[in-house]
Protein backbone atom coordinates (compact mmCIF):
# COMPACT_ATOMS: atom_id res chain seq x y z
CA UNK A 1 0.00 0.00 0.00
CA UNK A 2 1.77 3.39 -1.41
CA UNK A 3 0.32 7.05 -1.24
CA UNK A 4 -0.14 6.94 -4.64
CA UNK A 5 -2.69 3.88 -4.61
CA UNK A 6 -4.98 6.68 -2.42
CA UNK A 7 -4.29 9.37 -4.98
CA UNK A 8 -5.44 6.86 -8.14
CA UNK A 9 -8.64 6.17 -5.68
CA UNK A 10 -11.55 8.21 -7.51
CA UNK A 11 -14.00 8.66 -4.65
CA UNK A 12 -12.00 9.82 -2.28
CA UNK A 13 -11.09 12.70 -4.41
CA UNK A 14 -7.10 13.62 -2.64
CA UNK A 15 -5.10 16.26 -4.37
CA UNK A 16 -1.19 15.99 -4.06
CA UNK A 17 0.15 19.31 -3.16
CA UNK A 18 3.89 18.25 -3.16
CA UNK A 19 5.30 15.12 -3.50
CA UNK A 20 8.41 12.92 -5.59
CA UNK A 21 7.58 9.91 -7.33
CA UNK A 22 10.16 7.98 -5.10
CA UNK A 23 8.67 9.43 -1.63
CA UNK A 24 5.14 8.45 -2.85
CA UNK A 25 5.77 4.85 -3.52
CA UNK A 26 7.23 4.36 0.46
CA UNK A 27 4.97 1.38 1.67
CA UNK A 28 2.14 2.63 4.28
CA UNK A 29 2.40 0.90 7.99
CA UNK A 30 -0.92 2.05 9.32
CA UNK A 31 -2.83 5.45 9.71
CA UNK A 32 -3.33 7.83 12.44
CA UNK A 33 -5.28 11.02 12.71
CA UNK A 34 -4.23 13.93 15.11
CA UNK A 35 -4.35 17.76 14.99
CA UNK A 36 -1.49 18.28 18.37
CA UNK A 37 0.96 20.75 17.56
CA UNK A 38 3.79 18.14 18.32
CA UNK A 39 2.58 14.41 17.53
CA UNK A 40 5.65 12.74 17.57
CA UNK A 41 5.88 10.71 20.23
CA UNK A 42 2.34 9.09 19.03
CA UNK A 43 3.65 8.37 15.65
CA UNK A 44 5.57 5.70 14.32
CA UNK A 45 7.72 5.05 11.14
CA UNK A 46 5.60 4.52 7.74
CA UNK A 47 2.21 5.89 8.57
CA UNK A 48 -0.29 8.58 7.27
CA UNK A 49 -1.00 10.94 9.17
CA UNK A 50 -3.98 12.89 8.97
CA UNK A 51 -4.80 16.23 10.43
CA UNK A 52 -7.78 18.39 10.48
CA UNK A 53 -5.71 21.45 10.89
CA UNK A 54 -7.13 22.83 14.12
CA UNK A 55 -3.65 23.65 15.50
CA UNK A 56 -2.89 25.67 12.86
CA UNK A 57 -2.91 29.82 12.77
CA UNK A 58 -3.54 32.23 9.70
CA UNK A 59 0.12 32.96 8.70
CA UNK A 60 1.95 31.15 11.21
CA UNK A 61 5.28 29.90 9.69
CA UNK A 62 6.18 28.50 13.10
CA UNK A 63 3.66 26.42 14.14
CA UNK A 64 3.58 24.77 10.51
CA UNK A 65 7.67 23.88 10.63
CA UNK A 66 6.94 22.46 14.11
CA UNK A 67 4.21 20.17 13.10
CA UNK A 68 5.86 18.62 9.76
CA UNK A 69 9.09 18.55 11.47
CA UNK A 70 7.10 16.22 13.79
CA UNK A 71 6.21 14.17 10.97
CA UNK A 72 9.63 13.73 9.41
CA UNK A 73 11.27 12.32 12.66
CA UNK A 74 8.70 10.02 13.23
CA UNK A 75 9.35 8.49 9.68
CA UNK A 76 5.66 9.09 8.72
CA UNK A 77 4.54 8.65 4.97
CA UNK A 78 2.67 11.61 4.18
CA UNK A 79 0.85 13.87 5.46
CA UNK A 80 -2.63 14.30 4.49
CA UNK A 81 -4.82 18.09 5.81
CA UNK A 82 -7.76 18.49 5.79
CA UNK A 83 -10.02 21.63 3.89
CA UNK A 84 -12.69 21.74 5.72
CA UNK A 85 -11.59 23.83 9.05
CA UNK A 86 -9.50 26.30 6.78
CA UNK A 87 -10.90 25.70 3.49
CA UNK A 88 -7.56 25.10 1.89
CA UNK A 89 -4.30 24.00 3.02
CA UNK A 90 -2.43 27.00 4.03
CA UNK A 91 0.90 27.73 1.77
CA UNK A 92 3.47 27.69 5.22
CA UNK A 93 2.19 24.00 5.09
CA UNK A 94 3.20 23.08 1.39
CA UNK A 95 6.74 24.67 2.37
CA UNK A 96 7.27 23.22 5.40
CA UNK A 97 6.20 19.66 3.47
CA UNK A 98 8.44 20.59 0.89
CA UNK A 99 11.57 21.66 3.22
CA UNK A 100 11.35 18.76 5.17
CA UNK A 101 10.15 16.32 2.32
CA UNK A 102 7.33 14.68 3.64
CA UNK A 103 4.22 13.84 0.84
CA UNK A 104 0.84 16.69 1.18
CA UNK A 105 -2.06 15.46 0.22
CA UNK A 106 -5.36 17.88 0.40
CA UNK A 107 -8.32 15.83 1.37
CA UNK A 108 -12.10 17.80 0.06
CA UNK A 109 -13.84 19.07 3.32
CA UNK A 110 -16.60 16.21 1.63
CA UNK A 111 -14.35 13.19 2.24
CA UNK A 112 -14.30 12.12 6.12
CA UNK A 113 -11.13 11.19 7.59
CA UNK A 114 -12.94 7.46 8.41
CA UNK A 115 -13.38 6.95 4.28
CA UNK A 116 -9.13 7.51 3.85
CA UNK A 117 -8.88 5.17 6.76
CA UNK A 118 -11.16 2.57 5.06
CA UNK A 119 -9.48 2.67 2.12
CA UNK A 120 -5.78 2.43 3.47
CA UNK A 121 -6.66 -1.08 5.70
CA UNK A 122 -9.09 -2.20 2.65
CA UNK A 123 -6.48 -1.96 0.20
CA UNK A 124 -3.80 -3.48 2.92
CA UNK A 125 -6.37 -6.62 4.20
CA UNK A 126 -7.05 -6.68 0.15
CA UNK A 127 -10.55 -7.06 -1.25
CA UNK A 128 -12.73 -8.06 1.53
CA UNK A 129 -15.10 -9.28 -1.12
CA UNK A 130 -12.93 -11.73 -2.29
CA UNK A 131 -12.28 -13.47 0.90
CA UNK A 132 -15.32 -15.50 1.66
CA UNK A 133 -13.69 -17.63 3.91
CA UNK A 134 -13.23 -14.74 6.46
CA UNK A 135 -15.16 -12.54 8.60
CA UNK A 136 -15.09 -9.27 7.64
CA UNK A 137 -18.28 -7.90 9.43
CA UNK A 138 -19.86 -8.58 12.75
CA UNK A 139 -22.32 -11.91 12.13
CA UNK A 140 -25.83 -11.25 13.06
CA UNK A 141 -25.95 -12.85 16.30
CA UNK A 142 -23.12 -10.93 18.16
CA UNK A 143 -24.97 -7.82 16.65
CA UNK A 144 -27.99 -9.40 18.23
CA UNK A 145 -26.37 -9.90 21.34
CA UNK A 146 -24.30 -6.85 21.85
CA UNK A 147 -27.52 -4.72 21.39
CA UNK A 148 -29.23 -7.00 24.36
CA UNK A 149 -26.48 -6.31 26.48
CA UNK A 150 -26.46 -2.60 25.75
CA UNK A 151 -29.96 -2.09 26.77
CA UNK A 152 -29.58 -4.31 29.84
CA UNK A 153 -26.46 -1.85 31.41
CA UNK A 154 -23.40 -4.46 30.67
CA UNK A 155 -19.92 -3.10 30.63
CA UNK A 156 -17.13 -2.24 28.67
CA UNK A 157 -15.75 -5.72 29.78
CA UNK A 158 -18.62 -7.63 28.88
CA UNK A 159 -19.03 -6.09 25.51
CA UNK A 160 -15.76 -6.29 24.37
CA UNK A 161 -15.12 -10.01 25.74
CA UNK A 162 -18.42 -10.94 23.32
CA UNK A 163 -17.75 -8.44 20.53
CA UNK A 164 -14.47 -10.38 20.24
CA UNK A 165 -14.96 -13.64 21.16
CA UNK A 166 -15.83 -15.09 17.45
CA UNK A 167 -12.06 -13.31 16.60
CA UNK A 168 -10.92 -16.66 18.40
CA UNK A 169 -7.84 -15.63 20.60
CA UNK A 170 -7.60 -11.76 20.12
CA UNK A 171 -5.83 -8.51 21.91
CA UNK A 172 -8.29 -6.17 22.07
CA UNK A 173 -7.38 -3.27 24.23
CA UNK A 174 -9.79 -0.73 25.26
CA UNK A 175 -8.30 2.64 26.05
CA UNK A 176 -9.07 6.23 27.28
CA UNK A 177 -7.12 8.91 25.24
CA UNK A 178 -4.82 9.86 28.19
CA UNK A 179 -3.16 5.49 28.63
CA UNK A 180 -6.19 3.93 31.23
CA UNK A 181 -7.37 0.89 30.21
CA UNK A 182 -11.09 0.51 30.19
CA UNK A 183 -11.51 -2.71 29.30
CA UNK A 184 -8.96 -5.62 27.52
CA UNK A 185 -9.64 -8.82 26.54
CA UNK A 186 -8.41 -11.93 28.01
CA UNK A 187 -5.18 -12.40 25.35
CA UNK A 188 -4.15 -8.73 25.55
CA UNK A 189 -1.35 -7.80 28.10
CA UNK A 190 -1.33 -5.25 30.76
CA UNK A 191 -0.13 -1.73 29.50
CA UNK A 192 0.49 0.76 31.89
CA UNK A 193 -0.85 4.07 31.18
CA UNK A 194 2.29 6.37 30.23
CA UNK A 195 3.07 3.20 27.55
CA UNK A 196 -0.43 3.35 26.57
CA UNK A 197 -0.74 7.30 26.15
CA UNK A 198 2.66 6.49 23.85
CA UNK A 199 4.73 4.68 22.12
CA UNK A 200 3.02 1.03 22.98
CA UNK A 201 0.57 2.11 20.72
CA UNK A 202 2.73 2.59 17.68
CA UNK A 203 1.97 -0.34 14.87
CA UNK A 204 -0.91 -2.09 14.98
CA UNK A 205 -4.09 -0.65 14.80
CA UNK A 206 -6.19 2.16 16.64
CA UNK A 207 -9.85 3.55 16.14
CA UNK A 208 -10.64 6.79 18.20
CA UNK A 209 -14.29 7.12 19.71
CA UNK A 210 -14.62 10.29 20.19
CA UNK A 211 -16.39 12.03 23.48
CA UNK A 212 -18.98 14.50 22.27
CA UNK A 213 -17.81 17.74 24.25
CA UNK A 214 -14.18 16.73 25.65
CA UNK A 215 -11.00 15.55 24.69
CA UNK A 216 -10.45 14.14 27.89
CA UNK A 217 -12.55 11.33 27.68
CA UNK A 218 -12.44 9.93 24.32
CA UNK A 219 -11.26 5.88 23.89
CA UNK A 220 -8.87 4.23 21.50
CA UNK A 221 -9.88 0.67 20.40
CA UNK A 222 -6.52 -0.45 19.49
CA UNK A 223 -5.48 -4.03 18.42
CA UNK A 224 -1.40 -4.49 18.27
CA UNK A 225 -1.44 -7.47 15.64
CA UNK A 226 -3.09 -5.15 12.71
CA UNK A 227 -3.95 -8.32 10.85
CA UNK A 228 -5.56 -10.04 13.82
CA UNK A 229 -8.88 -8.23 13.07
CA UNK A 230 -10.72 -6.67 9.79
CA UNK A 231 -10.98 -3.49 10.00
CA UNK A 232 -14.74 -3.63 9.33
CA UNK A 233 -15.38 -5.24 12.33
CA UNK A 234 -13.35 -3.01 14.72
CA UNK A 235 -15.27 -0.20 12.93
CA UNK A 236 -18.51 -2.16 14.05
CA UNK A 237 -17.00 -2.52 18.08
CA UNK A 238 -16.33 1.00 17.73
CA UNK A 239 -19.48 1.64 16.39
CA UNK A 240 -21.07 -0.46 19.80
CA UNK A 241 -18.65 1.58 22.00
CA UNK A 242 -20.13 4.66 20.43
CA UNK A 243 -23.58 4.03 21.58
CA UNK A 244 -22.26 2.60 25.14
CA UNK A 245 -20.85 6.33 25.84
CA UNK A 246 -23.68 7.78 24.80
CA UNK A 247 -25.55 6.14 27.55
CA UNK A 248 -22.52 6.21 29.86
CA UNK A 249 -22.47 9.99 29.59
CA UNK A 250 -26.23 9.93 30.69
CA UNK A 251 -25.59 8.06 33.51
CA UNK A 252 -22.42 10.12 35.00
CA UNK A 253 -24.16 13.18 34.30
CA UNK A 254 -26.78 11.97 37.18
CA UNK A 255 -23.73 10.83 38.60
CA UNK A 256 -21.94 14.43 38.90
CA UNK A 257 -25.56 16.19 40.06
CA UNK A 258 -25.39 15.09 43.21
CA UNK A 259 -21.50 16.04 43.07
CA UNK A 260 -22.50 19.64 41.55
CA UNK A 261 -25.06 20.08 44.83
CA UNK A 262 -21.82 19.05 46.89
CA UNK A 263 -20.18 21.63 45.17
CA UNK A 264 -22.36 24.59 45.52
CA UNK A 265 -22.52 23.90 49.07
CA UNK A 266 -18.86 24.10 49.59
CA UNK A 267 -18.76 27.39 47.33
CA UNK A 268 -21.99 28.66 48.80
CA UNK A 269 -21.12 32.92 50.22
CA UNK A 270 -22.54 31.66 53.40
CA UNK A 271 -21.15 28.86 54.94
CA UNK A 272 -23.67 25.55 55.74
CA UNK A 273 -24.82 26.16 59.01
CA UNK A 274 -26.58 22.44 59.09
CA UNK A 275 -23.73 20.05 60.36
CA UNK A 276 -25.88 17.32 58.76
CA UNK A 277 -25.87 18.82 55.52
CA UNK A 278 -22.44 17.79 54.24
CA UNK A 279 -23.02 14.70 55.36
CA UNK A 280 -25.62 13.92 53.51
CA UNK A 281 -23.97 15.65 50.01
CA UNK A 282 -21.40 13.51 50.81
CA UNK A 283 -23.15 10.58 50.99
CA UNK A 284 -25.31 11.22 47.84
CA UNK A 285 -22.28 12.16 45.94
CA UNK A 286 -20.94 8.12 46.67
CA UNK A 287 -18.70 8.99 49.48
CA UNK A 288 -18.21 7.32 52.56
CA UNK A 289 -19.10 9.36 55.82
CA UNK A 290 -16.83 10.37 58.38
CA UNK A 291 -13.79 11.50 56.34
CA UNK A 292 -10.98 12.38 55.76
CA UNK A 293 -11.31 13.68 52.88
CA UNK A 294 -9.10 16.32 50.47
CA UNK A 295 -10.87 18.76 47.86
CA UNK A 296 -9.29 19.19 44.60
CA UNK A 297 -9.70 22.15 42.38
CA UNK A 298 -8.60 22.38 38.42
CA UNK A 299 -8.94 24.82 35.74
CA UNK A 300 -11.21 22.03 33.98
CA UNK A 301 -13.62 19.29 35.68
CA UNK A 302 -13.36 16.82 32.60
CA UNK A 303 -9.81 17.13 32.84
CA UNK A 304 -9.84 16.65 36.32
CA UNK A 305 -12.46 13.54 36.08
CA UNK A 306 -10.11 11.91 33.72
CA UNK A 307 -7.28 12.03 36.13
CA UNK A 308 -8.85 11.23 39.09
CA UNK A 309 -9.98 7.73 36.90
CA UNK A 310 -6.83 7.04 37.27
CA UNK A 311 -5.94 6.44 40.84
CA UNK A 312 -7.37 2.97 41.48
CA UNK A 313 -9.52 2.34 44.73
CA UNK A 314 -9.67 6.15 46.23
CA UNK A 315 -13.36 7.01 45.83
CA UNK A 316 -14.29 10.67 44.77
CA UNK A 317 -17.29 12.94 43.32
CA UNK A 318 -16.25 15.56 40.68
CA UNK A 319 -18.57 18.78 39.97
CA UNK A 320 -17.60 21.48 37.92
CA UNK A 321 -14.07 22.12 38.69
CA UNK A 322 -13.91 21.29 42.00
CA UNK A 323 -13.45 17.21 43.42
CA UNK A 324 -13.95 15.70 46.55
CA UNK A 325 -11.40 12.58 47.68
CA UNK A 326 -11.98 10.30 50.51
CA UNK A 327 -8.72 8.58 51.94
CA UNK A 328 -8.89 5.59 53.53
CA UNK A 329 -7.39 6.59 57.17
CA UNK A 330 -4.95 3.24 57.05
CA UNK A 331 -3.33 4.32 53.64
CA UNK A 332 -1.15 7.58 53.71
CA UNK A 333 -1.80 9.16 50.36
CA UNK A 334 0.42 11.73 48.44
CA UNK A 335 -2.32 12.72 46.14
CA UNK A 336 -0.68 15.65 44.51
CA UNK A 337 2.50 13.28 44.28
CA UNK A 338 0.23 10.46 42.32
CA UNK A 339 -1.41 12.99 40.23
CA UNK A 340 1.56 14.66 38.41
CA UNK A 341 2.45 11.96 36.52
CA UNK A 342 -1.31 11.22 35.54
CA UNK A 343 -1.46 14.86 34.68
CA UNK A 344 0.93 15.21 32.05
CA UNK A 345 -1.01 12.02 30.26
CA UNK A 346 -4.14 14.02 30.73
CA UNK A 347 -2.73 17.39 29.40
CA UNK A 348 -1.32 15.55 26.08
CA UNK A 349 -5.35 14.76 25.36
CA UNK A 350 -6.27 18.21 24.61
CA UNK A 351 -5.43 21.31 22.92
CA UNK A 352 -1.55 21.87 24.11
CA UNK A 353 -2.20 25.72 24.64
CA UNK A 354 -4.81 24.80 27.31
CA UNK A 355 -4.46 26.22 30.59
CA UNK A 356 -4.49 23.04 32.71
CA UNK A 357 -3.28 23.61 36.22
CA UNK A 358 -4.60 21.36 39.54
CA UNK A 359 -4.55 22.76 43.03
CA UNK A 360 -4.77 20.20 46.49
CA UNK A 361 -5.83 21.55 49.89
CA UNK A 362 -4.99 19.65 52.76
CA UNK A 363 -6.71 16.73 54.13
CA UNK A 364 -10.06 17.34 56.16
CA UNK A 365 -10.48 14.88 59.26
CA UNK A 366 -14.34 15.74 58.97
CA UNK A 367 -17.23 17.30 56.84
CA UNK A 368 -16.88 20.73 58.73
CA UNK A 369 -13.51 21.04 57.48
CA UNK A 370 -14.25 20.93 53.83
CA UNK A 371 -14.65 24.52 53.31
CA UNK A 372 -10.97 25.40 54.74
CA UNK A 373 -9.62 22.56 51.93
CA UNK A 374 -11.34 24.10 49.19
CA UNK A 375 -9.56 27.37 49.92
CA UNK A 376 -6.47 25.86 50.26
CA UNK A 377 -7.01 24.21 47.08
CA UNK A 378 -7.46 27.00 45.34
CA UNK A 379 -4.89 29.36 46.31
CA UNK A 380 -2.76 26.19 45.28
CA UNK A 381 -4.37 26.36 42.32
CA UNK A 382 -3.46 29.94 41.86
CA UNK A 383 0.24 28.79 42.51
CA UNK A 384 0.27 26.22 40.30
CA UNK A 385 2.18 27.47 36.48
CA UNK A 386 3.48 25.67 33.69
CA UNK A 387 6.34 24.56 35.17
CA UNK A 388 4.30 23.04 38.43
CA UNK A 389 0.97 22.47 36.87
CA UNK A 390 -0.02 20.24 40.17
CA UNK A 391 0.66 21.93 43.23
CA UNK A 392 -0.11 20.80 47.15
CA UNK A 393 -1.06 23.53 49.99
CA UNK A 394 1.75 21.55 51.38
CA UNK A 395 4.11 22.53 48.89
CA UNK A 396 3.83 26.26 49.91
CA UNK A 397 6.71 25.74 51.87
CA UNK A 398 8.52 29.32 51.07
CA UNK A 399 7.31 33.07 50.93
CA UNK A 400 8.23 33.10 46.86
CA UNK A 401 5.53 30.06 47.03
CA UNK A 402 3.15 31.48 49.28
CA UNK A 403 3.20 34.98 47.12
CA UNK A 404 2.56 32.57 43.81
CA UNK A 405 -1.04 32.12 45.05
CA UNK A 406 -1.68 35.80 45.41
CA UNK A 407 -3.52 36.89 42.78
CA UNK A 408 -1.54 38.91 40.04
CA UNK A 409 -3.39 41.90 39.91
CA UNK A 410 -3.19 42.22 43.83
CA UNK A 411 0.79 41.67 43.98
CA UNK A 412 1.24 43.86 40.82
CA UNK A 413 -0.53 47.10 42.97
CA UNK A 414 1.55 45.87 46.53
CA UNK A 415 4.77 45.85 44.19
CA UNK A 416 3.93 48.96 42.95
CA UNK A 417 3.12 50.83 46.03
CA UNK A 418 5.36 49.71 47.84
CA UNK A 419 8.79 49.75 45.15
CA UNK A 420 6.96 52.65 42.31
CA UNK A 421 8.79 55.45 43.72
CA UNK A 422 12.33 53.60 43.87
CA UNK A 423 11.91 53.28 39.85
CA UNK A 424 13.50 50.72 37.67
CA UNK A 425 16.46 51.41 37.88
CA UNK A 426 20.00 51.70 40.06
CA UNK A 427 18.31 51.75 43.54
CA UNK A 428 16.03 48.83 43.25
CA UNK A 429 19.07 46.93 42.03
CA UNK A 430 21.27 47.90 44.75
CA UNK A 431 17.78 46.88 47.36
CA UNK A 432 17.71 43.64 45.41
CA UNK A 433 21.30 43.05 45.18
CA UNK A 434 22.00 44.28 49.31
CA UNK A 435 18.90 41.67 50.22
CA UNK A 436 20.22 38.51 48.20
CA UNK A 437 23.59 39.23 50.09
CA UNK A 438 21.72 39.11 53.50
CA UNK A 439 22.28 42.88 53.45
CA UNK A 440 26.11 42.88 54.33
CA UNK A 441 27.38 46.26 53.03
CA UNK A 442 30.65 44.65 51.49
CA UNK A 443 29.17 42.10 49.54
CA UNK A 444 27.32 44.00 48.09
CA UNK A 445 29.96 46.83 47.12
CA UNK A 446 31.46 43.70 45.79
CA UNK A 447 28.85 42.25 43.34
CA UNK A 448 27.84 45.57 42.32
CA UNK A 449 31.28 46.81 41.83
CA UNK A 450 30.35 50.05 44.20
CA UNK A 451 32.64 51.67 46.86
CA UNK A 452 30.82 50.52 50.29
CA UNK A 453 29.66 54.43 50.72
CA UNK A 454 27.95 54.21 47.52
CA UNK A 455 26.01 51.36 48.90
CA UNK A 456 25.29 52.94 51.89
CA UNK A 457 24.16 56.60 50.11
CA UNK A 458 21.59 54.10 47.82
CA UNK A 459 19.85 52.02 50.73
CA UNK A 460 19.50 55.52 52.51
CA UNK A 461 18.08 56.98 49.85
CA UNK A 462 15.80 53.68 49.55
CA UNK A 463 14.68 53.90 53.35
CA UNK A 464 14.16 57.53 52.73
CA UNK A 465 11.38 56.95 49.22
CA UNK A 466 10.21 53.77 50.75
CA UNK A 467 9.46 54.82 54.43
CA UNK A 468 11.08 51.55 55.39
CA UNK A 469 14.12 50.98 57.87
CA UNK A 470 16.24 47.62 56.78
CA UNK A 471 17.47 47.48 60.11
CA UNK A 472 13.89 45.95 61.10
CA UNK A 473 13.34 42.55 59.44
CA UNK A 474 9.46 43.23 58.94
CA UNK A 475 10.57 46.04 56.90
CA UNK A 476 13.56 44.19 54.95
CA UNK A 477 10.05 41.58 54.36
CA UNK A 478 8.07 43.82 53.06
CA UNK A 479 10.79 45.22 50.33
CA UNK A 480 11.78 41.24 49.99
CA UNK A 481 7.81 40.29 48.93
CA UNK A 482 7.44 43.58 47.01
CA UNK A 483 10.65 42.38 44.51
CA UNK A 484 9.05 38.85 44.34
CA UNK A 485 5.73 40.44 43.83
CA UNK A 486 7.31 42.41 40.79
Amino acid sequence: MHVLDLLQSDTLGLTLLWGEDALLGQEVSGVTATDLEDPRRFLGPGELVLSGLVWWADGDVVKADRFVSALAEAGATALLAGEETHGRVPDELVAACRAHRVPLVAVPAHTSFRAVTEAVYLRQWGDLSRRPNRLFALPENVRAELSRLLESGAGPAELLDRACAHLGNVACHLLTASGRTVARTPSAPAIPAPRAAGAALRGGLSLRIEAESTPYDAWLLHVPDADAAPPRVLHEIAEVFAQYREGRARRADQARAAARELAALLEAEEPVTDPGALEEALTAAGLPAGGPYRVLAATDGDALAEALAHLDGVPYAVGRSIAVLYEDQGAALDVPGLLRPVWALVRACGVPEADLRLGAGALASGAEELRASLGQARFALTAADGATPVRGVEQLDTLSALLAGVPEEVRSVYATRTLGALGDGMLRETLEVFLANNCSWTRTAEALHLHVNTVHYRIERVETLTGRDLSRLDHKLDLYAALRCA
